[in-house]
């Protein structure tokens, strides 16, 4: 696994072998980059659900000013912050805990884009995506991982609208958008 672009294009990524743990495809993350342009200058992102931490140094490899990352898996959140060192990512915080209610703890519409790939065995997407609605800034932006496509008859009552969606393999990747 590596860093597609920015300043750490082709950094490659430890990834360990944990159960559940599905790396986000370097494919999938170059179209989201795509989507959500190559510079995220002053961007605040939090990767709610971090693993390898492909999406949240993707990000902060494209410029964002801060970078979260939640793991509970105190092995991943090591190597989480053994990757940070090595890079010298000052924009990256390595935090071990719950993703959802990390989200909760966020002020109000205080960051710019929330990066979403829970566990798909466990029953997080709601309460993520309810969390992420509130924490990103109106106009911000949702990225989700799913087994299934997510419909804005399911968003919208979450505050959030479908802006792009890819189908790779079996993962549904969504990009949304906070709508009120």
């Amino acid at each position: 696994m590596r860093i597609i672009g920015g300043q750490w294009k082709r950094t490659r990524l430890k990834v360990a072998d944990r159960p559940g743990l599905r790396p986000t495809p370097d494919r999938v993350r170059e179209t989201l980059f795509n989507w959500l342009g190559q510079d995220l200058a002053g961007w605040r992102c939090v990767d709610a659900f971090a693993g390898t931490g492909a999406l949240g140094f993707e990000a902060a490899s494209r410029g964002a000013t801060q970078v979260l990352m939640v793991e509970q898996d105190a092995a991943l959140v090591a190597q989480l912050a053994a990757t940070q060192a090595r890079l010298q990512a000052a924009a990256v915080q390595v935090q071990r805990g719950d993703g959802v209610q990390a989200l909760k703890r966020l002020a109000p519409a205080s960051v710019d884009l929330v990066l979403l790939d829970p566990p798909f065995d466990a029953e997080l997407f709601e309460p993520a995506l309810r969390a992420a609605a509130q924490a990103v800034v109106p106009g911000g932006h949702v990225y989700l991982e799913a087994p299934a496509a997510w419909g804005d008859e399911q968003l919208l009552p979450l505050g959030l609208s479908l802006h792009r969606h890819l189908k790779a393999g079996a993962v549904h990747a969504h990009l949304l958008l906070r709508s009120r």
